[in-house]
């Protein structure tokens, strides 16, 4: 028994042995030791909500969690070292009046910095955006490659990155083309004169969709007589594709086949044409070479 009382006073001495002795701050063997073992232990937890979560997630999302985990493991380990030497007797008020300037001005630079973050967690937990979505941002089409914590990168068509902090997500309005599904429509409108066969327009236009490589089967195409217009008959050629990141190649091609086939069956693409009507008080006077309207006049 004296043995055991003797083992517990040495374990008691040992956890009470000073590290850090000063008039504000005193931190013990013991404080140091249940940081240790409390950091152990968040990490172990941490791991576990890990593999919980991403679970039910497919492949390509289980990334995603990597930069979230890392945020929240270092959020963890702050918070409950805090929470130890608090409870621990050690005076935080000090230590935090001391540099609250330093708060102060980390505060307002890190202050997107921490709204990107938390947007980037919201964009991964809601699922609202995945890699390989195409998205128009700034007036640029591109195809997103990665999502991190702070920032979302996408290639657009003219091999150009985008980083676009994630807070855009939530503050702007972005276009996402492939959201519900990877099909997306797309058109393309032509003109045609006055006067020309519009069922043989609507067969040619079905014809070039028919034969474009790039646009779906089902959905089937389909053409619309849009609106008369000024100079023309407005008619557009609508189409489904896998592959709106392509789609400008696709309706270059389809125009030049337009062109051919309208060419071929004698269809005329018109050009902005406008009445002139001139109104005048007096007839036109003919003014001799050479001659001025004033020498005339005298």
């Amino acid at each position: 028994m004296e043995k055991i009382l003797e083992f517990l006073k040495i374990i008691k001495d040992f956890l009470t042995y000073p590290i850090v002795n000063g008039e504000k701050v005193d931190i013990t063997a013991g404080t140091f030791l249940t940081i240790i073992i409390a950091v152990v232990v968040v990490t172990y937890l941490l791991k576990i909500v890990h593999k919980v979560v991403t679970s039910k997630l497919p492949e390509e999302d289980k990334n995603k969690f990597i930069s979230i985990f890392g945020f929240l493991k270092y959020l963890s380990y702050i918070m409950v070292i805090l929470v130890i030497l608090h409870s621990s007797g050690v005076n935080l008020t000090v230590l935090l009046t001391a540099s609250a300037a330093l708060f102060v001005g980390l505060g307002f630079a890190l202050q997107y910095l921490f709204q990107d973050i938390i947007s980037g967690i919201l964009i991964i937990l809601d699922q609202s955006l995945h890699v390989g979505d195409i998205i128009e941002v700034g007036g640029k089409v591109g195809r997103v490659f990665e999502i991190r914590l702070r920032t979302t990168r996408a290639v657009t068509r003219d091999d150009r990155v985008i980083i676009i902090p994630n807070h855009k997500f939530l503050t702007d309005s972005i276009y996402n083309y492939t959201q519900n599904s990877k099909i997306t429509r797309e058109s393309v409108k032509v003109g045609v004169a006055y006067g020309c066969d519009i069922d043989l327009v609507t067969k040619l236009l079905m014809e070039v969709a028919q034969e474009q490589k790039g646009v779906l089967k089902t959905p089937k195409s389909f053409v619309l007589f849009e609106d008369f217009g000024d100079s023309s008959l407005l008619f557009s050629i609508n189409f489904y594709t896998y592959d709106s990141f392509g789609e400008p190649k696709i309706k270059s091609a389809m125009r030049y086949n337009i062109d051919a086939k309208f060419r071929a069956h004698n269809i005329s693409i018109p050009f902005p044409q406008r009445d002139l009507h001139i109104i005048q008080e007096r007839p036109f006077q003919h003014i001799p070479v050479g001659k001025t309207e004033s020498s005339n006049e005298n």
